[in-house]
């Protein structure tokens, strides 16, 4: 309550009191709630600004990079990191820096193609099955449930080594084996929302299933979707250096994070710079990508109050 004081008369004196008068509290909207919970989880906010300037160093990386990540120098080899090589260079005298930069590129590439991708596909299954019942959850859920019990690691191995190792291939099939997890969580989560008033009221008045599961359903689901939408950021970019360091990822002459790796393992007691720096990396980037995943879960949800 905030208190302004008025100046009146009292019996002609001249005295002056203060008459107390109330406003009515600011009104905020679900975004301005969602922005002001979301700045106050620092991990959150420091996450989102080391995942946003290291892809924007990585995806500029050509325009501002002193040195080539393609020109060799087998001559030099790999040296330490100094002056002129910021992280040294590896087996065949390339900038690692540079290096790391492109396979950053890739990696992060992989990395929100999988969680977009997979986020659309779940979403859209688990909604529809929620939503119809019956046959259609029946055969959805069975579905999702064959896709979970495949072994991952093997098919993408083979489906990779079939179709090649391109960055098309690999989202695509990380996209494949990403989806189940966010299907069931929407899957729960419309089967609780479905049956309240303002969808009956929504169905009353007419609206299609499409319009009351896409401006009624899922606007509610937000919260959790975003949530897996950053975890599948997170577990594609860790999978997909699994299998560059396979050797079933990113082929050369392109390079990841996780191919990086594999090159530096034969020269590792060596040259030990060439495995910290890209795990560095790895590291850095899926902590960062939890963090705001944390920080959207205490966003989104309508009963924190910190």
């Amino acid at each position: 309550m905030t208190l302004f004081l008025e100046p009146t008369e009292v019996g002609g004196a001249g005295a002056v009191v203060g008459v107390p008068q109330t406003t009515d509290p600011v009104a905020r909207t679900p975004w301005q709630m969602f922005r002001r919970r979301f700045f106050h989880h620092r991990l959150a906010v420091l996450g989102a600004v080391v995942v946003v300037l290291l892809a924007i160093a990585c995806f500029t990386s050509q325009w501002w990079l002193p040195n080539s990540p393609t020109k060799q120098n087998i001559l030099l080899g790999p040296t330490a990191p100094g002056g002129d090589h910021w992280f040294g260079t590896d087996q065949l005298g390339r900038d690692y820096f540079a290096r790391v930069m492109q396979g950053g590129k890739i990696s992060l590439k992989i990395g929100l193609a999988v969680a977009l991708l997979s986020t659309i596909v779940g979403t859209a299954a688990g909604s529809v099955a929620a939503f119809f019942g019956g046959w259609v959850d029946a055969l959805l859920m069975r579905l999702t449930d064959l896709f979970l019990i495949v072994p991952g690691i093997a098919i993408l191995a083979i489906a990779l080594k079939k179709f090649g190792g391109t960055d098309t291939v690999i989202t695509l099939v990380l996209a494949g084996l990403f989806w189940m997890s966010i299907a069931r969580v929407v899957r729960g989560q419309v089967l609780g929302i479905k049956e309240k008033e303002f969808v009956e009221a929504a169905r009353a008045a007419g609206a299609s299933n499409v319009r009351i599961i896409t401006r009624h359903l899922l606007p509610n689901c937000i919260g959790p979707i975003m949530v897996n939408a950053t975890l599948a950021v997170a577990g594609a970019i860790v999978t997909e250096s699994t299998l560059s360091f396979l050797g079933f990822g990113v082929q050369p002459p392109k390079t990841s994070w996780g191919n990086m790796l594999a090159d530096a393992k034969g020269s590792v007691e060596v040259n030990t710079h060439l495995l910290y720096f890209p795990g560095l990396f790895i590291l850095l980037t899926v902590l960062c990508v939890n963090f705001i995943g944390d920080g959207l879960r205490d966003a989104f949800d309508p009963q924190a109050r910190r």
